[in-house]
């Protein structure tokens, strides 16, 4: 036994030193004192394989396998032997053996969506792709070894997503035309998550969610008609901010600002970074009076509206400032029960917000609201200072009554706590 150990231990040094010929005479050694050794048949087929020997290749790894059935290197280098020989049956049933063993195996996921590439549907191929992907690690932690196939998967499902979404709006194109205008934007968003372009945006709420609300990204116009009347004051409010710009600079501060030691995740470049800061004028419910008397009329126009008011939460309201080329991560909300509104006062080109599905440019003067529970970004990719004026209002879904509710709810909580 001693003596088929030495044997099979210099095999392997063999051929990691790359003698492959030295390495294959030990293994016919190794075979000869054990017919069945699996490191031996296994061996002898890859050595077969490289030398192009496809039907000893297929005939050992057959023998390998018998012995160690469970074994996935000899099942994946049977897959290899069986697609070089061209018999795409076998190649599937060796795929299909292999992940019999562990379903989430990348390599034979990988064999079975190029199978299915190759020979079966556009549909399927991209479906398996797709699972791959799911299953893969982050791209910058994908195995150097499965990178080329991991981007062709990526490319495979984008390819066909993009395909399908087009024939979805090709054909869709007459029945769409018969929409309200109202209900329009959700059916492009069914479209792009059918064509798998898209995926389905729900609401998570921080601290308050309020179930059955819909995940409506951006609200109508006509459930505020107190909105015209605040965009009338954009000039003053803008000259407010410009002020503030010049002599109040040292006001603004980094809108990320976590202490040492916690979390940061996605706002490890934003934390305790001016790239992204804001002049606040109320905060957690708290007005920020010195900053509120500097810009009297914004003052005015927020008292003016319908603020959502929770304590401890609500009411925000800031001048929001994004430095060129700087992105907002996406992130999530306090509570469903309020919506957020920028008014737009500084906004140079190629700047954008997304919300949920729906990505739209601000425009100076122009009120946007928006449930900030769906994931959101923005993105200031501008060579200069984007700013708006962020507020918060009422979720207008929701009665008086549960208004009072999510107020009382939230005190009951901070007093628990």
């Amino acid at each position: 036994m001693s003596n088929l150990e030495d044997l099979v231990r210099s095999a392997g040094q063999l051929a990691n030193a790359g003698r492959w010929q030295d390495a294959e005479r030990v293994w016919l050694e190794v075979r000869k004192l054990d017919p069945n050794n699996p490191k031996a048949l296994f061996s002898l087929g890859v050595h077969a394989m490289q030398r192009g020997d496809l039907g000893a290749a297929d005939e050992l790894l057959r023998a390998a396998r018998a012995v160690a059935p469970a074994d996935p290197v000899i099942l994946m280098t049977l897959v290899n032997v069986q697609r070089q020989r061209g018999d795409r049956d076998a190649e599937r049933e060796a795929i299909d053996a292999v992940l019999a063993l562990d379903a989430y195996f990348l390599p034979g996921m990988l064999a079975r969506a190029s199978w299915l590439e190759r020979f079966g549907t556009r549909a399927n191929a991209s479906a398996m792709y797709r699972n791959v992907l799911k299953v893969a690690p982050p791209e910058s932690q994908w195995p150097a070894m499965f990178r080329e196939q991991l981007l062709h998967a990526r490319d495979v499902v984008s390819q066909y997503s993009s395909a399908l979404e087009a024939h979805l709006k090709n054909r869709l194109t007459e029945v769409r035309a018969t929409l309200d205008s109202g209900v329009t934007s959700r059916w492009d968003e069914a479209t792009a998550i059918v064509a798998g372009r898209s995926k389905p945006f729900v609401s998570e709420s921080n601290q308050l969610p309020i179930p059955r609300l819909p995940a409506i990204p951006f609200y109508d116009r006509s459930h505020f008609p107190w909105l015209h009347i605040l965009e009338s004051k954009t000039d003053e409010i803008r000259a407010e901010l410009l002020a503030a710009l010049r002599s109040q600079q040292d006001q603004f501060s980094p809108y990320i600002a976590y202490r040492p030691g916690d979390p940061v995740n996605q706002w490890r470049e934003l934390n305790h970074s001016m790239k992204w800061s804001a002049f606040h004028l109320w905060r957690g419910g708290v007005p920020v009076q010195e900053n509120l008397q500097r810009c009297p009329v914004t003052a005015q126009a927020l008292v003016s509206i319908p603020s959502a008011d929770i304590v401890g939460l609500c009411p925000n309201a800031m001048f929001s400032a994004l430095q060129p080329k700087t992105h907002i991560p996406p992130h999530h909300g306090e509570t469903n029960a309020r919506l957020v509104a920028h008014l737009p006062l500084i906004v140079p080109p190629r700047c954008w917000l997304r919300v949920g599905y729906e990505k739209r440019e601000w425009n100076i003067g122009e009120v946007m609201v928006f449930d900030d529970t769906l994931e959101h970004e923005a993105m200031n990719d501008s060579d200069e200072l984007r700013v708006v004026l962020i507020f918060d209002v009422w979720n207008p879904l929701l009665t008086p009554a549960e208004r009072e509710m999510a107020r009382a709810m939230t005190a009951a909580v901070r007093d628990f706590n």
